[in-house]
């Protein structure tokens, strides 16, 4: 059991309308994880959260899509722009301690560096490294086979 397979459980009762026990699960993910996923999110099929989860924050209303893996100690939230939360699309890898903040739009096909901090919407299909974030290299080929094969 890992916090992605809680956060399921949670996001299935809260979409039937079931009020307490997504915010119990809410609150379990916390405690076992050190990790704030809420069932407010929306994470597409076959994400997954690596080492469990430990140390992810993301905000309520970001959209996360499918076949995302996200490593340890990230955070996507916003800024102090109330609006801005961050979404992220297809195929994506973010490695370790990276920071996405703000109104911003991480495209399909990505790879994004350790510790980045990601403050600007990121076209498909490259990598991205640095704080703050930019472009170091165009990819031509599909990530997806790259992340079945880690996790």
């Amino acid at each position: 059991m890992n916090a992605i397979n809680l956060y399921k459980i949670a996001r299935f009762l809260n979409n039937r309308r079931i009020p307490f026990i997504p915010k119990l699960i809410k609150g379990v993910i916390f405690l076992l994880y050190n990790s704030v996923i809420p069932y407010t999110a929306v994470i597409g099929e076959h994400s997954k959260l690596a080492y469990g989860g430990i140390g992810t924050v993301i905000h309520s209303k970001t959209t996360i899509g499918k076949r995302v893996l996200i490593g340890q100690n990230v955070t996507i939230g916003r800024a102090l722009d109330p609006d801005g939360v961050p979404y992220i699309g297809d195929n994506v890898y973010i490695s370790a301690g990276v920071r996405i903040i703000g109104n911003v739009t991480v495209g399909n096909n990505v790879i994004i560096g350790a510790n980045a901090v990601v403050t600007k919407d990121i076209p498909d299909n490259c990598i991205i490294a640095g704080v703050p974030a930019k472009v170091i290299r165009i990819i031509d080929h599909d990530i997806y086979d790259l992340l079945k094969n880690i996790y």
